[in-house]
């Protein structure tokens, strides 16, 4: 391409002329969170599992006084079963 015909196309498309390019004035909206009620409804659960103690120390108790009494009774067959399904019911 030569040089003087170069000169020739940025004046067709203008190229040397910059324009300033106005902003508008009007106010940008702000972006906004929603929680749906099953995000809320969710939050209120997990709060009330965290707040939950790990171990339910009334159902232990009740527990080690059967024990301590001789009255606590733990049927083989029941214990086996529980054991094979949590075997075989694992996740990998």
């Amino acid at each position: 391409m030569r040089i003087d015909t170069f000169h020739k196309v940025s004046q067709l498309y203008q190229a040397d002329k910059t324009t300033k390019i106005k902003r508008s004035e009007s106010k940008s909206f702000k972006d906004k969170v929603e929680i749906s009620q099953a995000g809320k409804d969710y939050q209120t659960a997990k709060a009330a599992v965290a707040a939950a103690p790990d171990i339910r120390e009334d159902k232990v108790e009740a527990i080690k006084q059967k024990i301590a009494s001789g009255t606590y009774d733990v049927s083989g067959e029941k214990l086996a079963d529980k054991l094979i399904d949590r075997y075989f019911n694992q996740s990998v």
